[in-house]
């Protein structure tokens, strides 16, 4: 069965359909990564399953090394695929960096972004980035000059749509105001846990933009796929729990069932940094609740 699609995109500004869950590889490549063997293993699990989504972003790195590795690793493991990999939007994200002591740092300069999409490009083997993404506002740089640098890129043909992350919303109304409908995507944090940004969601939704939640399992632990026991559970995710028991399934597909439910517009990246994680991430794509289910974990 064809896994379940979502739009990034108008077909007019060149969007794609891709696979509602979408893999953030965010893991595979910072500090406390895989090895190189089964973070290939994980991304391809991933394809297997009919993700068609893999974010990724040039700081995606061990602190102290180059930027880059997570975009490396993933064109060496679209390379190194069996099947068709035509439909795969691989989207990265420029603007933030890593310091050697593993702290974040934020790079809104256009001509810093604009040297960065050229090098993700190079890196990724491609002549245009499918999707790109201001990574965070920038608060030494006015917001309008970082997202004109990405309307630069846009013209110049590095990279194809263009998003932002961690914005309110009006800084995506800024953005669709100078980015027009070449503007597809947000991304910002929204799990179980931390629903702060239901503002942007429904703006989004509103404007016809793609809602790509990151860290979209806060709250929901991994543990009960390696055999962990259910006691201890926070009650406050304990709805999650028990539509899984009642399912069959396990909570973080339950999770993401729900984000999914959320809106239309809603395409979630959760990470993994191991085959079998990919593939019960992405098998939510086919879970559908209930709207009582819906209701309950609403409340949670």
């Amino acid at each position: 069965m064809r896994a379940a699609r979502r739009r990034i995109g108008s077909a007019a500004a060149g969007g794609v359909e891709v696979g509602a869950i979408g893999l953030g590889a965010m893991p595979l490549s910072i500090e406390g990564h895989p090895d190189e063997a089964r973070a290939v293993a994980t991304i391809h699990a991933a394809l297997d399953a009919g993700t068609t989504l893999i974010d990724t972003a040039d700081s995606y790195h061990p602190p102290g090394e180059r930027p880059g590795a997570g975009e490396l690793l993933i064109a060496r493991a679209l390379a190194a695929y069996g099947g068709d990999t035509g439909d795969v939007l691989v989207a990265t994200k420029g603007g933030r960096g890593r310091t050697a002591d593993g702290d974040w740092s934020v790079h809104g300069d256009p001509r810093h972004l604009k040297r960065a999409a050229e090098a993700s490009a190079r890196r990724l083997g491609v002549e245009t980035i499918g999707l790109y993404q201001l990574h965070k506002p920038d608060p030494a740089v006015p917001y309008a000059e970082s997202l004109g640098a990405i309307g630069e890129l846009l013209n110049a043909g590095t990279i194809r749509l263009a998003g932002i992350s961690n914005v309110d919303a009006a800084q995506i109304r800024q953005a669709r105001e100078i980015l027009g409908d070449r503007l597809v995507s947000v991304q910002n944090r929204y799990s179980p846990a931390v629903r702060d940004s239901e503002a942007e969601l429904r703006l989004c939704e509103e404007l016809g933009l793609a809602f790509m939640p990151w860290s979209p399992l806060g709250g929901i632990s991994r543990s009960s796929l390696d055999g962990a026991s259910a006691q201890g559970v926070d009650p406050e995710f304990a709805g999650f729990h028990r539509v899984a028991r009642e399912r069959e399934v396990s909570p973080q597909q339950v999770a993401l069932a729900w984000l999914l439910a959320r809106s239309p517009a809603v395409i979630p990246i959760p990470g993994a940094s191991r085959p079998r994680s990919a593939r019960d991430s992405a098998a939510a794509a086919g879970l559908v609740l209930t709207e009582e289910e819906v209701r309950l974990l609403a409340a949670a």
